[in-house]
């Protein structure tokens, strides 16, 4: 398939998408956006994020939609990264807001970005950097990386299991 020539010059760009960790119960007086993460939901998002950090992955940036869940899911994973940056909120992750919106800001952070949100947003994400019609949905702190617009690898996140990503 040829390349999406609306996709941003992504050359030489490693993308790290990753869900929020699970999060608390539904709660009358929490909407979506404001739910945080539970304690399950914090200690699988440490364990994955342990199995990043043994990859020598170092980020130039750490992009998250607003939501309360992502927003905790990256400042966990830029600690256990050593991350000294900012953790970015990029209001163009936000549900609802077509992919290459978000795609155009990600490829001006550098040669190796964190994207935290929530689904479908990480796979629609997914679809338009690979220039595929799907990208299977991830699951709450899995991470999928991504390298020239070519999917690469994950990280299973109730094994912590690292294989291949294979997409249509």
């Amino acid at each position: 398939m040829t390349a999406n020539p609306s996709t941003p010059k992504l050359a030489a760009v490693q993308i790290l998408l990753i869900r929020h960790g699970l999060t608390v119960e539904d709660q009358p007086r929490l909407s979506d956006a404001q739910r945080h993460l539970s304690a399950k939901g914090r200690k699988v998002v440490r364990s994955v994020a342990q199995v990043v950090r043994g990859l020598s992955v170092e980020p130039d940036a750490f992009v998250v939609c607003p939501h309360v869940s992502a927003v905790q899911t990256a400042e966990l994973f830029a600690e256990q990264l050593d991350f000294m940056g900012e953790v970015e909120v990029l209001h163009a992750l936000t549900s609802g807001i077509p992919p290459h919106i978000a795609a155009k800001d990600i490829a001006q952070r550098g040669q190796l970005v964190v994207v935290v949100a929530h689904e479908p947003t990480l796979s629609a994400l997914g679809a338009f950097l690979t220039a595929r019609p799907a990208f299977p949905p991830l699951r709450p702190a899995q991470v999928s990386v991504l390298q020239d617009g070519r999917p690469l690898w994950f990280i299973h996140p109730e094994t912590l299991a690292q294989d291949r990503l294979l997409i249509a």
